[in-house]
């Protein structure tokens, strides 16, 4: 491969060319954070992302190649308009869009719900969950809802933000067998293509998935890549990039296609697959260290710490309190869960600091946490009706039997814990409180 014929190459050689920029973006290259002289539009041979023919599409076809996929395509507003795009192609294909979903999803799709003008269904697994961020879906949940109803799409969060994979394999099986496409966001599990094993949802039979780049990969937030599998009919890899384009900005950002071009060189060359493995080995060590100075870590991710910290005798917010002391910031932590995120990026005395803190931090009995499991809600009006009303702010305890206007969620991942059109009821008002919501949109 030549290394110069790439986008990261073209911006290299037209930063060092002197040209005036009579072009946007309006800073012409000049330094003010310091990331200019690369920041550019769509100038001649830069290509363009909703119709990339050139640097950009042979990225994207480098990208693919890795990932063993049918196509790749790239997002710079990361994995929230990739999953739109997923289910706007549905939308295309089927003239409607009924999906099978666990409730544990990303915001980003019940807006898409919402603009498409969707029906989500949702599945709840028989073991539940002390957060609104996991879902313990098995393929015999899926098996026992295609049984019975008839769904335009499986729409899966895996791996889910505390750490815990679903069966994909199984779930795809499944959805085969009832000729269900399954649609992946995969926003936490880019780097899984490159583990071993193999754990990538297209690897293990997803039809489609979106990769978050930015969480796993040393690429810059917001970048994202969609996937489709080898066997995914024509119809949905045609009209791709243009349905991209409908949710997207025509501005696309080529600091981020940067990024994501730089990543598949490294990942090209072996060195950051290499890194990859090295870190999901040491991330396993760690997880072993730590449980043995009396905590819990839980969740079945390679590069994930998530630790059940109330089985030790704090809260989750209690612990993350006790790392940020050492100089560590965790991903997350909510009255149950602390998770810390390390990478192929993750240096070796970081990984000393973390096992030097849990070894100091001191450990007790199991802690009593009020942490209500997800239930069912009953529907009052579509996601998109309800979204879209007049609505008014209420506090919480007197939102029990108003309907949700807008997806109330509790925390960064953006999992709802009240999704638009939904009946408050009394354990959603005991979800807001642990989770410290006030005040909530109700419809007029």
């Amino acid at each position: 491969m030549n290394d110069n014929n790439t986008l990261s190459a073209f911006l290299e050689a037209y930063t060092e060319s002197g040209t005036a920029r009579l072009h946007m973006p309006a800073h012409k290259g000049k330094p003010v954070t310091g990331c200019e002289s690369l920041d550019i539009t769509e100038i001649k041979g830069a290509d363009y992302l909703y119709e990339a023919a050139g640097l950009i599409g042979e990225s994207e076809r480098r990208m693919s190649a890795l990932y063993g996929t049918g196509r790749t395509i790239y997002s710079t507003e990361g994995s929230s308009i990739c999953i739109k795009t997923m289910l706007g192609i549905i939308k295309s294909v089927c003239g409607k869009l009924r999906v099978l979903a666990g409730r544990n999803c990303h915001k980003a799709f019940i807006d898409g719900c919402a603009l498409l003008d969707g029906e989500a269904v949702w599945v709840y697994p028989g073991m539940k969950s002390r957060s609104v961020c996991s879902s313990f879906i098995t393929a015999q949940d899926i098996e026992k809802k295609l049984s019975v109803g008839e769904f335009d799409c499986v729409y899966i969060t895996s791996p889910d933000y505390l750490g815990f994979m679903a069966d994909i394999e199984g779930i795809s099986k499944v959805c085969r067998k009832h000729g269900v496409p399954l649609l992946v966001d995969n926003a936490h599990g880019a780097y899984l293509r490159f583990t071993e094993p193999d754990m990538h949802p297209i690897t293990l039979g997803a039809d489609m998935c979106c990769d978050s780049a930015h969480k796993t990969l040393p690429c810059l937030t917001g970048t994202a890549m969609l996937h489709f599998s080898k066997s995914c009919p024509e119809s949905f890899l045609s009209d791709a990039k243009r349905i991209m384009s409908v949710f997207g900005s025509t501005s696309p950002s080529y600091l981020l296609m940067n990024s994501l071009d730089k990543c598949s060189l490294m990942l090209s060359d072996g060195a950051l697959i290499r890194r990859i493995r090295h870190t999901a080995e040491r991330t396993a060590l760690c997880k072993s260290r730590v449980s043995s100075y009396g905590f819990f870590p839980v969740g079945d991710e390679p590069m994930k710490i998530t630790i059940d910290a109330a089985l030790s005798g704090l809260t989750g917010n209690d612990l993350a309190d006790k790392l940020r002391e050492y100089g560590i910031e965790p991903e997350y932590s909510d009255p149950v869960y602390t998770v810390l995120m390390p990478s192929a990026m993750t240096t070796e005395d970081e990984f000393r600091l973390i096992e030097k803190a849990f070894s100091q931090i001191k450990a007790g009995g199991a802690l009593t946490v009020d942490m209500p499991s997800p239930e069912p809600c009953e529907r009052a009006v579509s996601i998109r009706e309800a979204m879209f009303a007049p609505s008014e702010a209420v506090r919480v305890e007197d939102a029990e039997g108003r309907v949700c206007a807008r997806t109330i969620t509790g925390c960064q991942p953006a999992v709802p814990i009240a999704v638009s059109g939904e009946l408050i009821n009394e354990n959603t008002v005991r979800l807001f409180n642990a989770y410290g919501i006030n005040d909530i949109y109700v419809t007029k």
